[in-house]
């Protein structure tokens, strides 16, 4: 089935998020979307699916015209989307979430489950899903939740399946898996619409790419394009995908963990005996398959796990025990790895937001008075240093993209005195403008002296920032070795396999 978009013209106010922009996908096609955050991709693929209604413009599938005023049109039209944040309800099983909207009933007050777990067999099996119609959502793999969407969108017969940002979080693992899912389902016959800013993926995968930059279609590209090229396409300017990381000198100890134990609520440890030392000028990544203890060893760092033994102490201090606010106040900046749950208050302003660690301090406050003013002048600086793309400060913060949702944290969070930046998937979900800006600022702190613990499951992130990396498996450090590794061999300790050639080495 193809799909044609012409003319769609989306407007909020004075912003034009979407300027005139035709579109043409093919029968068994994925067709690749690309652009910054903010660009307006996700816009359209909202008009697309009926969540959002176009100003101007016309929605053609197999050449006619469709009114797609709702999802249920864009289903009745053999539209799916399986959205970057998942539509599913965590409590409930696999079968209930799919038959959501569309309830059977076999008694009263009972559901017929029957038919629903007959088709996510079937799906399941024609594209080894392996998905369990009985298993409660929030205990599945981010992976799995994912083939979820997709099942469901299959199930009511979706021939054009949008892909909004469908890599944002899943791990490298993951990733493969879904690009062969992609490809299995265009073999089928299924057109894909894949919106991403990950130019590996769109390489790999992608018969067709269409640039959007402000709004507006800037140009179409080929798979065969370097990714220079389509990056350069993406921002309208030369992207440095892998940044230079310059001559640098390694100084004394700043941040020092020894013995360190995370538990549960129930007392089961996540976190084992972990063990590591991060030097003045230098970024120790910390290397995992999600799920390994990288995510509740970063919030210790800040004291944010209620469940913690052992020593993490700042060129001696010790901080196990402190607040938070007393943690961040020993010179500990924090780029949390869910910048919409930690990062940021979505209600508050931008410039509130920009202030949140120090708001109780001179000069934006004297006991119990805010001084709104310098706020607002002390957030413009801020916003113009990390180049922020605002409206106004007075904006709420949930107003602004992704990518700088994450400049404002890193912005407040680099705008103190720091000793040592602890930043977690900090360019999860980024376009390459935006990654490229915060590898720069990640460095800059290395370089001016700054202690820096890195976690990613980027491999490409973590080999191109890393002096040491230290590789988490099943809550342990299984071995700490030098930026010199290569992807292969880090691939294979990520896995839990300790590679000779490599060495299980704690103390590189």
């Amino acid at each position: 089935m193809s799909l044609e978009l012409r003319g769609i013209t989306k407007s909020f106010g004075a912003l034009v998020a979407n300027d005139s922009i035709d579109l043409k996908v093919e029968t068994g096609e994925i067709h690749a979307i690309l652009g910054e955050n903010g660009a307006g991709k996700s816009t359209l693929m909202n008009i697309v699916y009926g969540l959002l209604k176009a100003d101007a413009g016309e929605i053609l599938v197999d050449g006619q015209i469709k009114n797609i005023n709702q999802p249920s049109d864009a289903l009745e039209a053999g539209i799916g989307m399986v959205h970057q944040h998942f539509m599913l309800v965590p409590v409930f099983s696999v079968a209930e979430n799919i038959v959501l909207g569309h309830e059977k009933i076999k008694g009263p007050g009972i559901l017929d489950l029957a038919d629903a777990k007959a088709a996510i067999k079937r799906v399941s099996d024609e594209f080894n899903f392996e998905v369990d119609p009985d298993a409660i959502v929030e205990n599945l793999p981010v992976g799995v939740q994912q083939r979820v969407e997709i099942i469901r969108a299959l199930i009511y017969d979706a021939k054009v399946l949008i892909l909004d940002e469908p890599t944002a979080v899943l791990t490298p693992q993951e990733t493969d898996e879904l690009l062969n899912i992609m490809k299995n389902l265009k073999a089928k016959g299924t057109s894909i619409i894949f919106i991403t800013h990950k130019l590996r993926e769109v390489k790999a995968a992608a018969d067709r790419i269409t640039i959007i930059r402000r709004g507006k279609v800037v140009g179409t590209a080929s798979p065969s394009e370097s990714q220079e090229e389509l990056a350069s396409l993406m921002v309208g300017r030369p992207v440095q995908l892998n940044p230079d990381k310059g001559a640098h000198s390694i100084g004394q100890t700043l941040l020092s963990i020894k013995n360190l134990v995370i538990k549960d609520s129930t007392g089961r440890p996540i976190v084992k005996s972990v063990n590591l030392e991060v030097h003045a000028g230098e970024v120790v990544a910390i290397a995992g398959v999600q799920g390994n203890g990288q995510s509740e060893l970063a919030r210790a760092m800040v004291n944010l796990e209620p469940h913690i033994e052992g020593s993490i102490t700042i060129e001696g201090e010790e901080i196990i025990g402190e607040s938070v606010r007393q943690a961040l106040h020993h010179g500990i900046a924090f780029v949390p790895e869910s910048r919409e749950l930690d990062g940021l208050i979505s209600s508050f302003s931008i410039a509130e937001n920009l202030i949140l660690d120090l708001h109780d301090l001179p000069p934006f406050a004297k006991g119990v008075s805010l001084f709104p003013s310098v706020v607002a002048s002390e957030a413009q600086k801020r916003v113009t240093e990390f180049d922020i793309r605002i409206q106004s400060v007075s904006d709420p913060v949930s107003s602004l993209s992704g990518g700088n949702k994450q400049k404002v944290v890193l912005a407040r969070e680099l705008s103190r005195p720091v000793r040592v930046l602890v930043a977690s998937q900090p360019t999860r979900g980024l376009d390459v403008g935006s990654i490229e800006f915060v590898h720069e600022r990640i460095l800059a702190e290395r370089d001016a002296g700054r202690a820096v613990m890195l976690f990613s499951t980027e491999l490409d992130e973590v080999l191109a920032l890393a002096d040491r990396i230290a590789v988490m498996y099943r809550g342990e450090i299984l071995a700490v070795v030098p930026n010199t590794v290569t992807r292969e061999e880090l691939g294979l300790l990520m896995a839990g396999v300790v590679n000779n050639k490599v060495g299980d080495t704690k103390s590189a």
